[in-house]
């Protein structure tokens, strides 16, 4: 080391102290690239707003696990058919799936789910890709007529809008034809959305009613006239003829595409006299059997349609597209049509928002109070409350790298005391060494008082204070916090709290530290007992008994114990936190073996019931289940959905609950 090398050394240990070790380097690498920690810090301010606007905002955590469904309608079989014919052959072939914990099933009247559960870090469209495999292994033991599918990429969760067709204008089978045909293709095409599930309505079937008297009188089974729909109802290809230089292709057009064309076909012939269908049957317009309906305000029925999100997507986000999308659907409908939604997903996300925004910026203030008070300084309970934006941009930060969403729950917990308890430490000990009589350099002063938090000790006249260790040596094995009661060094490595939790303080310190502790010099005693008046001369109080602590000590903590524990009770246990949504959703069952129609009856009688308040804005029950089997309900239950009034609005004093 040359000789100018060696003095820069000494006048910076001179000016700084010792070559710092450990943490202590860090904080002093900090001091002489301040420029560099500023620079950090903006990057970790603009990496945490990127993260912030990418995360996927939820009302609540989707703690659904990774699955796939694999979905198969039988129509006409029982529920022990279903499951002996359909539900274990697909139950049998998806066993032994690489990464899959278990597969569970459910056989209902013409209906079959199954479900295989996968570890949470198998890709869900690789899982999707092992379990088609399977199925169509299992395609050949199936019965004719049935084809499992595999459900919509999403969870329980993805249903974040909900709408009506509405008008008086068209039936419900034209309304359903506009919802299958033009409005679900439209929002199909909306990036992010997985699924527009089709619920309730008529679905527009041809209707062939043949008369077995007919049938006997020309000598024809049944299988013949089903045999002579299928074959005379198809387009085919007939070659082509080439002539003079050009080829002309050959078509047999012999699609039906009407009542009359079905009349047409041709059955057989008797005597030389072709049976045409007309002639042994019917031919109509008619629906396709349902499982499920949808009924509104008491009105009879209508259509409804349910946009799933894909899994993983922003619900928030997914929503504004989709309102967006039907506002320009809504406009190209037929006159006296329109779409109604009756759940919106992104209103509950804003209730949830508005929520935990609130409970922020309360806690924020609430942390700057509580620090003013103690340390009697604006400006440094101003540096501390600078921590919490900085913290909780690196816990989006973190959040996005680890794919957590944005939530109620993830946000609510949250806690500021963890996020400022360092930086409280280290500014209240900048505070009370500025009040201490003595000059020495700024930079070696703050580096000191930096020095001495991290080593989990206050310097006073050579000795340690035990009194005012800092809340790093909370929660320490007994050893390690014997040896800072004693003044030795501490380093809780495994507490860091989050990124840029104290760290940040000393160089914020340093540029304000002129300003941080304007309180009167050398009466540091009088300033604590400023703070803490109470418990000063408690502490100093000698116990009255050497064998143990005073009777009036253990008095008043065996009383705090025994109100604690009795408040348990009053407690409130929930997983979840509370949300209000504006709405009450009713279950309602009848008898299993209740028609489709007795059922949609007795829901239109509820909704007229429960409309009769005045709160209530709007009630749309879902009988049964929708075309694409997400649910499994049967015809004799039903959910109602009772949207509420802003509770400004209401009349009466009704409460929610009563």
């Amino acid at each position: 080391m040359s000789g100018s090398e060696r003095g820069h050394r000494h006048r910076a240990e001179a000016e700084t102290g010792p070559r710092p070790k450990g943490i202590e380097r860090f904080v002093a690498g900090a001091y002489r690239r301040r420029m560099a920690v500023h620079a950090m810090v903006g990057f970790l301010v603009l990496s945490g707003l990127w993260a912030w606007n990418e995360l996927p905002v939820e009302a609540f955590p989707d703690l659904t696990n990774n699955q796939a469904v694999v979905v198969t309608e039988a129509p006409g079989l029982s529920a022990t058919e279903v499951e002996q014919q359909v539900t274990y052959p697909i139950e049998t072939a998806l066993m032994g799936v690489p990464r899959s914990q278990e597969v569970r099933s459910l056989s209902k009247f013409g209906l079959s789910i199954v479900t295989i559960v996968f570890d949470d870090d198998v890709p869900v469209y690789f899982a999707r890709q092992l379990v088609a495999e399977r199925v169509n292994d299992a395609r050949a033991r199936l019965p004719e007529g049935t084809e499992p599918a595999l459900g919509p990429v999403a969870t329980a969760f993805g249903e974040i809008y909900q709408y009506l067709i509405e008008g008086d204008v068209a039936d419900p089978m034209t309304k359903k034809a506009l919802q299958d045909w033009d409005v679900r293709t439209r929002l199909r095409a909306v990036r992010g959305v997985s699924e527009i599930n089709s619920w309730g309505g008529q679905t527009k079937e041809f209707h062939v009613l043949v008369d077995p008297r007919k049938l006997d009188r020309f000598g024809l089974p049944l299988r013949q006239v089903v045999t002579a729909l299928s074959e005379n109802n198809a387009t085919f290809s007939g070659g082509f003829i080439e002539h003079r230089s050009e080829r002309f292709t050959v078509r047999g057009l012999g699609l039906a595409t009407g009542i009359e064309d079905l009349k047409r076909i041709v059955v057989a012939t008797v005597d030389s006299v072709p049976v045409f269908v007309s002639d042994v049957a019917d031919v109509g317009v008619g629906e396709m059997p349902r499982s499920g309906a949808v009924t509104r305000d008491g009105k009879g029925e209508s259509v409804a349609g349910m946009v799933i999100m894909l899994q993983g997507e922003n619900g928030k986000r997914i929503a504004e597209r989709v309102k967006a999308k039907v506002k320009e659907i809504a406009e190209s409908l037929p006159k006296g049509l329109s779409i109604v939604p009756f759940y919106d997903q992104s209103e509950v996300i804003d209730r949830t928002s508005h929520t935990v925004r609130k409970n922020l910026l309360e806690g924020s203030l609430l942390v700057v109070l509580v620090l003013f008070i103690f340390l009697k300084d604006l400006r440094a309970a101003l540096v501390v409350a600078a921590v919490i934006p900085l913290s909780m941009l690196v816990g989006f930060l973190g959040m996005k790298i680890f794919g957590v969403s944005a939530n109620l729950m993830s946000l609510g917990a949250i806690d500021f005391g963890l996020i400022v308890d360092g930086a409280v430490v280290m500014i209240e000990n900048f505070i009370r060494r500025k009040t201490e009589k003595g000059a020495e350099p700024r930079r070696a002063r703050t580096r000191q008082e930096a020095r001495d938090v991290h080593r989990g000790r206050r310097r006073r006249g050579g000795e340690a204070d035990p009194l005012r260790r800092p809340d790093h040596h909370r929660g320490l094995p007994a050893d390690l916090h014997a040896r800072g009661a004693r003044g030795e060094d501490v380093q809780a490595d495994g507490d860091h709290r989050l990124l840029g939790d104290p760290r940040l303080a000393p160089p914020l310190v340093h540029r304000r530290s002129r300003r941080l502790g304007a309180r009167p010099e050398g009466d540091d005693a009088r300033a604590r007992r400023g703070v803490v008046p109470a418990p000063a001369p408690l502490l100093r109080r000698p116990p009255r008994r050497r064998d143990g602590p005073p009777a009036r000590t253990l008095g008043v903590a065996l009383a705090v114990v025994v109100v604690a524990l009795a408040s348990i009770p009053f407690l409130g246990s929930e997983f979840m936190p509370r949300l209000d949504e504006g709405a009450i959703l009713i279950e309602s069952r009848k008898l299993p073996s209740v028609s489709l129609p007795e059922s949609v009856e007795i829901s239109t009688k509820l909704e007229r019931i429960v409309a009769t308040f005045p709160e209530v804005k709007q009630v749309v029950t879902k009988i049964g289940r929708p075309d694409v089997a997400t649910e499994a309900m049967g015809i004799y239950q039903g959910d109602v959905y009772v949207n509420l009034h802003p509770r400004d609005e209401w009349k009466s004093r009704w409460t929610k609950e009563s």
